[in-house]
């Protein structure tokens, strides 16, 4: 399998966490993709039409997208229980929230360095940083016992997230006021899959 790579894209972390954690990281070629939305540079257009990574191409069908789907194909492949039926759709619900965080952190990202100075909108990158600020209070608030249980794509997700913000809004804080999300995390990013993927700028 070839899975079309970014070592900054929080998204593509998350499929290469999930391929660490299910140990299937010899079965996929790594191929280099970049670019941005007015930009697709080497993004896979033919393997997925959205211009985005990730996308992964297959040896017996077509290329699946998008990272949530990618996981669940590796989940299943593997077997590996990421995905739990008696808390399926917490699961999903907490992937989607860390999903919904990284993508609000990667448009503010598109804000600064993509769009021409003279256009930026100041209290639109407010507004997703509002965004980030209520799922993570969310996470802190009713979602700590889940995080802390047995593994699952929820917690993969969410570790991710906050390692994003980590890398690329570090100087928003978004430990303040979260103690309990922030003591997780720190453990979390400790495991050998997340120091394995750690991006680099």
């Amino acid at each position: 399998m070839r899975l079309f790579h970014s070592t900054t894209s929080p998204f593509v972390r998350k499929v290469m966490v999930t391929l660490h954690e299910t140990g299937q990281t010899g079965d996929v070629t790594l191929v280099p993709a970049m670019g941005t939305p007015v930009d697709p540079g080497s993004m896979p257009l033919g393997q997925k039409p959205l211009g985005k990574i990730p996308a992964l191409e297959r040896d017996d069908g077509p290329a699946i997208y998008d990272s949530r789907v990618i996981c669940r194909f590796l989940d299943d492949r593997a077997a590996a229980n990421l995905y739990p039926s008696p808390r399926l759709w917490e699961v999903l619900t907490l992937e989607a929230t860390a999903d919904g965080i990284m993508d609000a952190a990667v448009l503010m990202v598109y804000e600064s360095r993509v769009r021409p100075e003279e256009n930026r909108f100041a209290p639109w990158v407010d507004g997703q940083w509002a965004k980030i600020g209520r799922a993570l209070d969310a996470l802190e608030q009713r979602w700590l016992s889940h995080l802390n249980g047995p593994l699952d794509m929820g917690q993969i997700a969410v570790g991710v997230a906050l390692g994003y913000l980590d890398f690329r809004h570090a100087d928003r804080g978004w430990r303040s006021g979260r103690p309990g999300l922030a003591a997780w995390a720190a453990v979390f990013a400790e495991r050998p899959s997340m120091v394995a993927t750690r991006p680099v700028a």
